[in-house]
């Protein structure tokens, strides 16, 4: 089962990936329009023509965004005083429900934006738009007179419609890293690590280490206190000690991730994640601060501190397990992933009920073979010592599961 471990780390690693099938070099407008410049974006299929005039301080821009359907609505913006969203000069285009475009400029000043039609801090003129084999493209005339310098923070976006207006784009993956700057001279266009993609890595090593936490971990501890108990008394208590103590360290560091990320993510907020990823961490805090007030073996509260323990520790794996799959859907990774995490919580269930059959087969071998001093419960089972720990070594030689 240790190899479990390094399963899952191979198992989680997330990445998003992105691929052009054609060079912006290679391209022809059907308007016969020229660029002197062009750039393959490097996220959501998407590329850049312009020409800039330095005497003017004139930018022509074409905004090609292609394998579109035609309920998607795509942008292109300039942000003149930072990196990220709020700031940015955006031009909006999509196609409307009767099959005509819709083109227009929105200055973004908040997280929650809809992309509300609105006057830009330049000026902008041939302001059009077409769609055309699943392909949206913006032309606009950019007059950049209050820019200091020529090169620009660019930003590109894409994302559903809800009947003719503009609904929330993914947090996650590619658009979140669709930024960088622009050389306007130079012709250069590239990403940066900006903090768009230090969120980006961080929320593929927050997902990995919660995955293999409470999604892969904290299941199998279950299975060494439920299953060796019977084969390995006492070595099962310290393997499962030492396993989940080991599983709530990444844990934690998986919940701190979390908590940056939300610090770094103004107005993007994910309720339900957040209030299960708190509860989980609170009960498995409480959980590893229990075992310092953990009652003796023959102690007559014993048996309600393992009830309590049991009922918490199920309810760890029940919630860490639920969070993974919000976690999933937050991400979005290709759905291998996804995949790949049920078929192993599939294989841990066989596992489980395999053990299950084994154990119970187990103990009642040993019950028939034991002296008949132990009177037997209703159930037909011998009197056991499940719930006052492994023992104490004076006259209990029978077993339950």
């Amino acid at each position: 089962m240790s190899s479990g471990f390094l399963i899952s780390c191979v198992l989680f690693t997330l990445f998003v990936s992105s691929t052009h099938a054609q060079s912006c070099t290679k391209y022809n407008f059907t308007s016969n329009q020229m660029f002197t410049s062009c750039s393959d974006l490097p996220y959501l299929n998407s590329f850049l023509h312009w020409s800039y005039s330095p005497s003017t301080k004139t930018a022509k821009i074409a905004y090609r965004h292609t394998k579109l359907g035609s309920t998607r609505w795509v942008a292109w913006a300039i942000n003149p005083t930072s990196q990220g969203m709020v700031g940015s000069q955006a031009l909006v285009a999509y196609q409307k429900s009767d099959g005509n475009m819709r083109v227009y400029t929105s200055p973004v000043t908040s997280y929650q934006t809809q992309l509300q039609q609105g006057d830009l801090s330049f000026s902008v003129t041939d302001l059009s738009a077409t769609y055309l084999n699943n392909e949206i493209t913006i032309f606009a005339t950019l007059k950049l007179d209050n820019f200091n310098s020529t090169i620009v923070n660019q930003l590109w976006q894409e994302g559903p419609l809800s009947g003719d207006s503009p609904a929330m784009h993914d947090t996650s993956g590619a658009n979140t890293q669709s930024a960088g700057p622009l050389s306007l001279l130079s012709g250069q266009s590239r990403t940066t690590t900006t903090r768009a993609s230090s969120q980006f890595n961080k929320r593929n090593l927050h997902g990995l280490l919660n995955a293999v936490s409470w999604g892969i971990m904290m299941p199998i501890g279950i299975l060494f206190a439920r299953y060796l108990k019977v084969f390995s008394d006492p070595a099962w208590f310290y393997l499962h000690s030492i396993w989940q103590i080991t599983a709530y360290v990444i844990g934690v560091a998986g919940w701190v991730t979390g908590l940056q990320l939300g610090s770094e993510s103004r107005g993007i907020q994910f309720t339900a994640h957040r209030t299960i990823g708190i509860v989980l961490f609170s009960l498995a805090t409480l959980q590893v601060s229990a075992m310092l007030l953990r009652p003796k073996r023959d102690h007559k509260h014993r048996i309600y501190w393992n009830i309590y323990h049991r009922s918490v520790g199920y309810s760890i794996v029940v919630l860490g397990i639920i969070n993974i799959f919000k976690g999933l859907n937050i991400l979005k990774p290709e759905k291998k992933w996804e995949t790949s995490y049920i078929a192993t919580l599939v294989g841990l269930g066989i596992i489980a009920a395999f053990l299950e059959v084994i154990t119970w087969c187990v103990v009642i071998k040993r019950n028939k073979s034991a002296s008949g001093n132990v009177e037997k419960n209703p159930q037909g089972l011998h009197e056991a010592n499940w719930y006052n720990g492994h023992g104490n070594g004076t006259n209990r030689t029978h077993y339950r599961v």
